[in-house]
């Protein structure tokens, strides 16, 4: 098909100057959500592009799911730096701050220390997030470090982020196959009542949507999705008690509704306890473990009297019985 007739011919320099190699960091893609993400263009749009010739593999045609590697060699239409430098601008409005500390890293897997406050991405009522201050801070690179998973906003503590597309691939695929094993502190309101660690299975159904979303816990089978955790008190007083909490599933709002749901909802949480009882949610990711074994972990920056000053050792305790499917997304 003829390329776009409302669009004049490129010279051979302004040609030239839209072709560009594949990123090791950017391989594995499909060519469509490599230009998603190179662009910020409308998916629409880049689809057309490529189907009607505009965009070239290797001096060639493409199909928009083929995938790239290394070296390819693609060409875009000579408008779309113009309209590109344009989609970014507006992107980046509200969004400000810097990176949260960096904890570590394995390769291409970094591991932010992400603080109460904070969303994971940009929603309604919010423009910035750790999405958006990545996009900012590696704004024209050819791969935009891309979070792997997600923490409430008031949620603190371990968040891994993806530096390259095979990093953000491989650890997707490990957590739909449960290979990531996330661990939580959370103070809780009253005495919890069991001494050793203890496996907690329920179910799960979302009752509204957006903002005002919550979810409603169930004791029987069936209604709703499957959401099991396990939990260690590490301290029990009268009034409160600090758990170490280990995700087998990653459900919306999980440890906080299941919790809630125990009669022990976690201190300062407004959607599901009494957003008085602490001075936030005392609800931690204090460690997330990769399929190697390489371990990320930070303490919580609370104060007295809640402070923590001690990392929780691995415990045996919450090590879910073999056969059962392993950690979710949080």
């Amino acid at each position: 098909m003829p390329e776009d007739p409302h669009v004049p011919p490129p010279s051979s320099a302004a040609e030239a100057s839209h072709i560009f190699a594949v990123q090791a960091v950017e391989s594995g893609q499909k060519l469509l959500q490599l230009l998603q993400r190179r662009l910020n263009l409308p998916q629409g749009l880049l689809h057309r592009w490529i189907r009607t010739g505009q965009v070239r593999l290797n001096g060639g045609r493409a199909k928009p799911f083929a995938i790239v590697a290394v070296g390819d060699m693609i060409r875009l239409p000579p408008f779309a730096g113009s309209m590109t430098g344009r989609r970014k601008a507006g992107a980046g409005v509200g969004v400000s701050g810097d990176l949260p500390p960096l904890v570590g890293r394995s390769g291409d897997v970094w591991a932010f220390n992400k603080p109460s406050g904070l969303p994971t991405q940009p929603g309604t009522g919010h423009e910035d997030s750790l999405a958006g201050r990545l996009a900012a801070r590696y704004a024209g690179q050819p791969y935009i470090p891309t979070p792997i998973h997600r923490l409430d906003k008031d949620t603190s503590g371990i968040l891994l982020v993806a530096g390259s597309f095979a990093a953000l691939s491989a650890m997707t695929s490990a957590l739909r196959r449960h290979e990531l094993r996330k661990e939580y502190l959370a103070w809780v309101a009253g005495r919890w009542p069991h001494d050793g660690g203890r496996q907690l299975t329920h179910w799960l159904c979302k009752v509204n949507a957006g903002a005002g979303e919550r979810m409603r816990v169930s004791d029987a089978p069936g209604k709703g999705v499957e959401a099991s955790l396990s939990v260690l008190p590490l301290r029990r007083e009268a009034e409160c008690s600090l758990l170490l909490v280990r995700l087998h599933t990653g459900r919306t709002h999980q440890i906080r509704a299941q919790l809630a749901h125990m009669g022990h909802p976690v201190l300062g949480d407004g959607k599901y306890g009494t957003p008085g009882t602490a001075p936030r949610l005392m609800l931690h990711a204090l460690r997330v473990s990769l399929p190697d074994g390489e371990t990320f972990a930070c303490l919580p920056e609370w104060g007295p009297p809640f402070a923590v000053t001690a990392m929780p050792s691995l415990s045996g305790e919450l090590v879910r019985p073999q056969g059962e499917e392993g950690d979710g997304p949080a």
